[in-house]
């Protein structure tokens, strides 16, 4: 679907380079720019003061815990001091309690052993035992919180803090790691170490590999850079960075490592080979001690609200050995310039949508699909490890839309009414010639405010004897008559112009008397006519209006060409009768513009094979002859359509029409005697009415589907209020067939 609205987009801009839509002086894809950056500008100032940073942390929590769940980390063990622990052996663990812990540990042989519990009034950790195996702990001074001393009798570089960092007084949760960290002066806890990175480097370190810090802004373990956080890193506004921090990439709780309890190991009820050269960490899950902290997987049912901060640190020191030794990323971003150009698309889209879909529902379903795509995406690169916005584009999306919807509605409810005063200053302009007309002319003359489209052989080509060298307006080159009418006369002209003298055509007003007043109300005819072909022609099956000039008493609109033939050409009797698929496509193509000026609130009144221009280059069909539309009043119960002057086409034009009171539904009629004749080869003022009901009679003149017939009928019933009362419902029923 995405794909077919660019397509199209890219096929109007190539097509349409000159014209102009329903924005006036503003080409429509301008107006598509102009929405999607003014969105952009908005969505992005928004992200900047914070407003949408709690949003798209939820969605970076969901996503995480959306993600499948990875096999446990093997290098790790968890020695557990549960709440059962806890009544075995009493809370705080007495001095004897935690070196014979450790002692038993150490006769497993683990590479390093990660004591999470504060010890600074144990004077004797790890007696006799080798304290280059074991790193503990101490805890930074922060407000409202002391600072608590590490074991005074090991030494600094194997003590790592104890400080994790939430992400904000709201919601709590832990999101990042903080690897290292500049002490102050009077701190008693003096490493610059994190407890979780001091124990995954020194099993790495173990391994034979280095940690090296090229920069300020980066540390190297390995062969491995970690870029570390910013202010504004990934969906993040104004992060306090201080230190080295990182995002966490969250292995699942459930698998996260091998875990083991305290009696369990002191009973000697363990694997050794669950302990043998592994990374060992041992600290409390016990919420007596410490009721533990939110994470990204508070908010999933299957587990607790808050984490024991022992798991927070096994976290992050299986990422970094993950990262080091397994070549699993880390959680990337990308810088702003992109997150802009990537809100920006979005908000594009969604300005195409807007444009395309202005039917509510139809947004609400394309918008839908289309935002379950942005949800799509940023969930499939979210498995590779990059975090992208999710929020602002959607936001992005949704306004741009929304707001293209609203402003398209609003100006087309202004076109309707300008139009609405252009069609009755037409009206009162043809009642007027009409009226002037009767005064001199015997009342069978008022048959010239018909349009019969005379070709009459004779009169053509005398006028194309005086156009060889006529220039119009100065600048129009007649080169050819292409017909004369009741109102006029048509021409082929050449813009002399304009770069290579595009053919255009010339439409010549012919006032039937020449007295000021005559020509004063021929004039308003003029004039309003340009006026509404103006408003109707930004459509691609609608010839866009050029320009329009009065020219020594001539009035002329100069009109796009459309090079091809009319469809009284396809039709018998000049050709032969046409199958039922001709038929079908034929009403599709006509129903699709009269949708569209229907929507406007005008009625053609003369849609007729002369009138419907087939395109010899992309085969669609055009309708012309603007002249004759008028505005369709609506019904209320104070008032009553006044009746207008008869203009239309007779075996077309239904009975209505010639009574003056046209409805959107006589275009319909019309429409349906143009297939009717295209399907029987009668042409429609030849065919009778049935004197009961007054409708056509034709179904005995050929063999029709059945839902073909009953549409054709319905569109030419005599009635007005039993035919179909719009081109969107004959439309839905053509497809209905259609597809069937």
């Amino acid at each position: 679907m995405i794909s077919g609205i660019l397509q199209k987009l890219r096929t109007a801009l190539a097509q349409d380079q000159n014209s102009r839509d329903f924005f006036g002086n503003i080409r429509w894809w301008q107006m598509v720019m102009l929405t999607s950056v003014g969105v952009t500008a908005v969505v992005w100032g928004m992200r900047e003061l914070r407003f949408l940073q709690s949003w798209e942390l939820k969605a970076y929590d969901q996503l995480l815990r959306s993600r499948p769940i990875e096999p446990p980390d093997s290098r790790l063990l968890l020695v557990k001091i549960t709440e059962e622990d806890i009544a075995r052996f009493k809370w705080p663990l007495s001095d004897v309690t935690i070196n014979q812990l450790l002692a038993k540990l150490e006769s497993y042989q683990p590479r390093v052993i990660g004591l999470n519990i504060y010890r600074p009034e144990q004077q004797n950790l790890a007696a006799d035992i080798n304290k280059n195996l074991i790193i503990a702990t101490c805890l930074l001074s922060s407000q409202g919180r002391h600072e608590v001393a590490p074991p005074p009798n090991f030494p600094i570089d194997n003590i790592g803090y104890n400080d994790l960092i939430p992400d904000s007084q709201e919601d709590q949760i832990i999101r990042r790691g903080l690897l290292f960290a500049e002490p102050t002066d009077s701190s008693q806890c003096t490493t610059n170490f994190s407890f979780a990175a001091l124990i995954a480097i020194n099993y790495l370190e173990k391994q034979g590999i280095k940690i090296d810090f090229p920069n300020k802004h980066t540390f190297k373990i390995g062969n491995v850079i970690f870029p570390i956080l910013k202010s504004n890193s990934g969906s993040y506004q104004g992060l306090d960075a201080a230190g080295y921090q990182i995002l966490l990439n969250y292995r699942h709780p459930s698998h996260l490592a091998e875990e083991v309890t305290l009696t369990q190991v002191l009973k000697g009820e363990i694997n050794p080979n669950l302990v043998k050269d592994h990374l060992v960490l041992i600290g409390t899950t016990a919420a007596s001690v410490h009721p533990g902290i939110y994470t990204p997987y508070s908010a999933s049912p299957e587990q607790p609200a808050r984490m024991a901060t022992v798991y927070i640190h096994a976290q992050i020191a299986s990422q970094i050995l993950s990262t080091v030794l397994d070549g699993k990323p880390l959680i990337w971003y990308w810088p702003n310039w992109a997150e802009v150009l990537w809100i920006w698309s979005w908000a594009l889209l969604g300005s195409i949508l807007g444009w395309q879909m202005r039917h509510p529902l139809l947004l609400l379903i394309a918008g839908g699909t289309t935002l379950a795509g942005l949800v799509g995406i940023c969930a499939g690169l979210f498995l590779l490890s990059g975090w992208i916005p999710l929020i602002p584009p959607a936001l992005a999306l949704i306004l741009s839309s929304v707001g293209m919807v609203v402003y398209t509605t609003y100006q087309t409810q202004q076109q309707t009414k300008l139009i609405i005063l252009q069609v009755e200053q037409q009206q009162e302009a043809i009642a007027q010639l009409n009226i002037l007309l009767n005064e001199t002319a015997a009342p069978t003359q008022a048959s010239i405010l018909r349009d019969q489209h005379l070709h009459s052989v004779s009169a053509v080509s005398q006028l194309e004897k005086r156009t060889g060298d006529l220039l119009l307006g100065g600048r129009y080159q007649i080169s050819k008559v292409l017909g004369s009418g009741g109102f006029g006369r048509t021409y082929l002209a050449k813009d002399t112009q304009r770069p290579g003298s595009p053919i255009c055509v010339v439409k010549q007003l012919m006032p039937a008397r020449r007295d000021p007043k005559f020509l004063q109300v021929a004039r308003r005819l003029f004039n309003t006519e340009a006026e509404i072909l103006e408003a109707l022609g930004k459509h691609s099956q609608i010839p866009a209006l050029l320009a329009y000039f009065e020219d020594n008493q001539e009035f002329y609109l100069v009109e796009e060409y459309i090079s091809g033939h009319t469809l009284h050409e396809e039709l018998p009797p000049v050709q032969g009768l046409q199958s039922e698929s001709f038929v079908i496509e034929m009403l599709k193509g006509v129903l699709e513009v009269l949708a569209f000026v229907h929507e406007h609130r005008v009625i053609h009144r003369d849609i007729k094979p002369h009138n419907i221009i087939r395109s010899a280059k992309d085969n669609r069909l055009v309708l012309i002859d603007f002249g004759a539309v008028k505005l369709m009043q609506p019904q209320t119960s104070e008032q009553t359509e006044l009746a207008t002057v008869a203009i239309g086409t007779r075996g077309y034009a239904p009975p209505e029409q010639f009574a003056g009171h046209p409805r959107l539904s006589s275009d319909i009629y019309a429409l349906g005697m143009m297939a009717i004749q295209a399907i029987t080869g009668i042409v429609p003022q030849e065919l009778q009415p049935d004197p009961e009901t007054g409708n056509v009679m034709w179904r005995h003149l050929v063999e029709i589907n059945e839902e073909l017939a009953m549409i054709l009928d319905k569109m030419v019933r005599y009635h007005f209020s039993d035919r179909y009362q719009s081109a969107a419902a004959v439309m839905q029923d053509l497809n209905r067939i259609t597809e069937i």
